[in-house]
């Protein structure tokens, strides 16, 4: 395919901005559009559980970039208006209000949408946290919480519990694992992680996965486990994660298979590409889809989509990277850590909550995390590099 004459961006947070400032810094000269379903500017997500959610940040601070930046850039930002279908042959894009918008290439970074409970949709006291408005109101909410119950313990999960708590809000947080993050960081890691939400005052009833809502009048009152318990709450968060934002795709011609299935040039057909969470592509190096869901891929395979749109012709080959910050940790995770990993501390120590730990399965470096030593971790970063490379292609 050659240079597209015009570029229309399926999504406005951060792989969409990310894609356009990389193909206006490569030079591309082409007319684009982003076309996003929030009425707001590009934004940060990340902040929004913790600086966001805590009151420490206004909401303008989580702008991505101010409006005269944006402008520089040269795009015609439609926003508040949520693509509804895809006709990829024709590359034409249409949306709720009824707009067609159509371009030589198409890039799909329409992100996430999160999973919701049986009976949860109009019920008072119950939030997701995906949006920035998500956020907003349930920080209105937390200001005259009484108990906070946070269904779900992952990283979301784990880092609105940290916030809350840190609010002065009664929290419990709920969900299957063993521990939270258990089925990412193994057990050495996520132990000392419930051992500091629950030393910072947050309740741990985890192990019994969550069936539904208890309410009364239309407000919800407690959250129902499958042990036939009942947590109560006067306000609750749904945070047990997420699928990818592509049912709009849904009879396009496309393959969707958890995300939107690319080849390794994050193409899933000629003139369309995706990048950021929504995105499922052949990884070269480990031979196998991948799809990541994290601030740190959606701008480098932005980037990266942006070169092959221009011709570039280069695989996206990364090494998975993720952080989250809960109370005084910082966690930095480097590669593919998993719970059946063994787990080697090389630095530091776990009681100092202060250490570097390395995975390994069958002798092979597949992860580096580091708690509160991120320098550290990046050095130790080098021995994961050689593993991706033996990895190769099969």
């Amino acid at each position: 395919m050659s240079v597209p004459n015009d570029v229309l961006v399926v999504g406005a947070s951060a792989a969409g901005l990310a894609t356009v400032e990389a193909l206006r810094r490569k030079g591309y000269a082409g007319r684009v559009t982003v076309l996003g379903a929030e009425p707001h500017l590009p934004y940060d997500r990340p902040p929004l559980s913790k600086q966001v959610l805590a009151g420490s940040w206004e909401p303008e601070r989580a702008q991505l970039r101010p409006p005269a930046v944006l402008s520089a850039l040269d795009a015609d930002f439609v926003l508040g208006d949520p693509a509804t279908g895809f006709d990829a042959s024709a590359r034409a894009v249409r949306t709720a209000s009824g707009r067609v918008l159509s371009a030589d290439a198409v890039v799909v970074a329409t992100g996430l949408r999160p999973r919701t409970l049986p009976g949860q949709d109009g019920l008072v006291g119950v939030h997701v946290l995906r949006s920035l408005d998500d956020a907003l109101a349930l920080r209105m909410d937390l200001l005259s919480c009484t108990r906070l119950v946070v269904v779900g313990d992952g990283v979301l999960g784990a880092e609105i519990a940290a916030t809350a708590c840190g609010l002065g809000v009664p929290v419990t947080l709920a969900g299957p694992q063993a521990a939270p993050l258990a089925l990412q960081l193994g057990r050495p890691v996520a132990d000392l992680l419930a051992e500091l939400h629950t030393e910072r005052g947050v309740e741990l009833r985890l192990g019994a996965a969550v069936t539904g809502l208890a309410e009364r009048q239309g407000r919800v009152t407690g959250v129902r486990l499958e042990t036939g318990e009942v947590l109560p709450a006067d306000v609750v968060v749904v945070a047990f994660g997420a699928a990818p934002a592509t049912e709009w795709l849904s009879g396009s011609g496309l393959e969707l298979d958890n995300g939107l299935v690319c080849d390794s040039r994050c193409r899933a057909a000629e003139g369309v590409y995706a990048a950021g969470d929504a995105a499922r592509w052949h990884h070269e190096t480990l031979s196998r889809p991948v799809r990541l869901e994290n601030r740190t891929n959606a701008t480098e395979q932005a980037i990266a989509v942006a070169g092959n749109l221009l011709g570039e012709d280069r695989p996206y080959t990364p090494i998975p990277y993720f952080w989250t910050d809960q109370f005084d940790a910082k966690i930095h995770v480097h590669g593919m850590p998993s719970p059946d990993a063994e787990v080697s501390i090389v630095e530091g120590a776990l009681a100092e909550r202060r250490f570097v730990a390395v995975y390994r399965r069958d002798g092979q470096v597949t992860g580096v995390l580091g708690w509160n030593m991120p320098k550290q971790a990046r050095q130790h970063r080098q021995q994961l590099t050689a593993a991706f490379q033996l990895a190769g292609p099969a």
